[in-house]
């Protein structure tokens, strides 16, 4: 009998997975790079509208 035969590899898919890899590292990075999702940002906004409403409904009338 012959010796241990190497396994067989398809070439396209471990290039796919090697550029699939380099994407999301870079995905990451813009991601640490730039922030935050957009729930968080919109979040943010909520609260700061609620604030500034909170604020604006003590402001007293002294139009009379």
């Amino acid at each position: 009998m012959l010796g241990p035969m190497s396994k067989v590899i398809n070439l396209n898919k471990i290039r796919k997975q090697r550029a699939r890899a380099a994407k999301r590292e870079q995905a990451d990075q813009n991601a640490a790079r730039h922030g935050r999702s957009k729930a968080d940002r919109a979040l943010d906004a909520a609260r700061s509208d609620k604030v500034l409403q909170d604020h604006e409904a003590h402001r007293r009338d002294d139009d009379e």
